[in-house]
């Protein structure tokens, strides 16, 4: 079975490379494209904006919309009941193909109604501790000996209930043996009650703590990645603090609905790696403290069906109760 590592492996050579299909239509589809997020503006909208104002080959006008509601699933729905003309792209986490399925009881799509087209973006999740927690605590290791001595105060922030991040922090709780009690927000919240000491801990994407952990205000104990993020290098991977099975990247990408025509999804494929090769996209990640990272179509499918029976294990194993 491929693994994230050998695709992780088998994109770096591409992207590298510049490998991308040679296919592409002498024209830009004669529709107005639009690309449509699942959550407010932030990171995920960011980056595809940043992407799609580099793909002006592609179509005349590219749109990007935000569609929020229901974690995401209204966006999804939507491009699935679009037309399959290249008019309507998805830009989301891999997640809300390969972990949803696995945390709602029933999801009005499945995977197979889209065409995954290209990632564009990869970041690790970090765990960021905050003055609940004495500055003594300086590795991953500390934090575990501390939160065994403190129960009550074992505490880390996320997202939400049911997202990947919070499944990241269950297992660190279960692969060390203690109790992490689990505190689901909105937005920017765990952030903001990390920083004022109302949670020890969180577990958020990298971005979302990096300039607190910068100034000092915060500090960062592990990142999720296969290697060291070159945003906080001197924070060891989970890996490295001997906890692999937490290993984990957060991917952005493309997709398309399931019976757009294949010469379609070529020229947006070239699109986008043309895209993620000019400098400005590469400033603008960047700055989003996110990582280009493209995999080959060929390998993405793949990539999905692989992180979809990890993921549907450790739903498992955690107990969690699918919701509506």
């Amino acid at each position: 079975m491929i693994t994230r590592r050998d695709v992780l492996s088998a994109a770096a050579a591409a992207f590298a490379a510049g490998h991308i299909s040679p296919w592409a239509l002498a024209q830009p589809i004669a529709r107005t494209a639009h690309i449509l997020t699942g959550f407010t503006p932030g990171l995920q909208d960011g980056l595809a904006r940043l992407v799609a104002g580099q793909m002006s080959g592609y179509a005349e006008t590219i749109v990007v919309e935000t569609r929020p509601g229901a974690a995401g699933r209204i966006a999804v729905e939507a491009v699935k009941n679009a037309d399959a003309d290249g008019s309507a792209m998805l830009f989301s986490p891999l997640g809300f193909m390969m972990f949803f399925p696995h945390v709602y009881k029933t999801l009005r799509y499945h995977p197979r109604d889209f065409t995954p087209v290209s990632t564009v973006a990869s970041t690790p999740t970090l765990l960021t501790v905050g003055p609940m927690v004495p500055v003594d605590v300086k590795t991953l290791a500390d934090f575990v000996a501390w939160c065994r001595a403190n129960p009550k105060h074992a505490t880390f922030g996320s997202p939400g209930a049911g997202t990947s991040l919070h499944f990241l922090g269950a297992m660190l709780g279960r692969s060390a043996g203690f109790d992490f009690l689990h505190v689901p927000y909105q937005g920017g919240g765990a952030i903001q009650d990390l920083v004022k000491g109302v949670i020890a801990a969180t577990v958020m994407p990298i971005g979302s703590a990096l300039g607190l952990v910068q100034s000092g205000d915060l500090r960062a104990l592990a990142t999720t990645g296969p290697r060291r993020s070159p945003f906080v290098p001197a924070v060891p991977t989970v890996r490295e603090a001997g906890y692999p099975s937490l290993e984990d990247l957060t991917w952005f990408a493309f997709f398309v609905p399931a019976k757009t025509p294949a010469p379609i999804v070529d020229k947006l494929n070239t699109a986008i790696q043309a895209a993620l090769r000019t400098d400005e996209v590469k400033a603008g990640m960047a700055k989003l403290a996110v990582e280009p990272d493209a995999i080959a179509m060929e390998d993405f499918a793949l990539l999905i069906a692989s992180e979809s029976d990890r993921w549907k294990a450790i739903v498992q194993a955690t107990g969690f109760v699918p919701t509506d």
